[in-house]
């Protein structure tokens, strides 16, 4: 089977090595046993993100996603996804004028939730990306609105994500955390969580979240698959 060399451009190491290994893992089901797409990464240091980000500078994001992706073209690839929402928000400023097609993290898990039936969600993620556009717009164009946690629990999460998850760092103490903060969501009628942090997966899945889990890690690496067989 012909497919499309797929380009991973890379944010923070944890949520693109577990994108990367879904691809590499769950291609098999579709390509046959030890077969995936090619694929490629590339990633500049999440130190040269944090500084734009941090000052909400997302055009200067959006140019190093290009660039990465510029590099990513000319090793072969003829796809590109980011498993990293928080980036998304530059992404968002440049993706018209890439030369090669991106998938969207937020519009494949928008497409999951929409087909799952469900109509309200918590959104689980960096600051930036709970308190940013990334999936507002995304979500409402398919009639899906959605919620985040308070402001300490917001805090709460960011500081998780980068203190702990981009290191590959678990605690129970912030699994239970994640946990209260999924469970408030559902009291207040949410009735799925958005995952919207790569590195969230590494420490919450629907075993320990009551409600149910959109992956956007996994979900983003399935649509790649699934984009790899079809040819623009």
């Amino acid at each position: 089977m012909s497919t499309r060399h797929l380009g991973i451009v890379a944010v923070s190491a944890e949520g693109a090595a577990l994108c990367y290994r879904t691809i590499c893992v769950e291609g098999a089901a579709i390509f046959g046993r030890h077969a995936h797409p090619e694929v490629s990464l590339h990633t500049i240091p999440l130190a040269d993100y944090m500084g734009p980000m941090d000052a909400d500078r997302w055009d200067e994001v959006g140019e190093m996603l290009l660039a990465s992706g510029e590099r990513l073209r000319r090793a072969g690839a003829e796809l590109l996804l980011c498993p990293d929402n928080t980036a998304h928000q530059g992404l968002d400023l440049v993706r018209a004028r890439s030369p090669l097609p991106w998938l969207h993290i937020a519009e494949e898990v928008a497409a999951v939730a929409a087909a799952r039936g469900f109509r309200h969600l918590l959104i689980l993620g960096t600051r930036a990306l709970m308190e940013g556009p990334v999936y507002g717009g995304k979500l409402g164009a398919l009639g899906i609105s959605h919620a985040l946690p308070d402001a300490a629990d917001r805090s709460r999460v960011n500081q998780v994500i980068f203190e702990e998850l981009v290191y590959g760092r678990i605690e129970d103490a912030s699994r239970r955390e994640f946990g209260r903060i999924i469970e408030a969501g559902r009291t207040r009628g949410c009735d799925a969580v958005v995952v919207g942090c790569t590195e969230i997966p590494l420490l919450i899945d629907d075993a320990h979240s009551s409600l149910p889990t959109l992956d956007s890690t996994r979900i983003l690496a399935r649509a790649a698959l699934r984009a790899a067989t079809t040819r623009a």
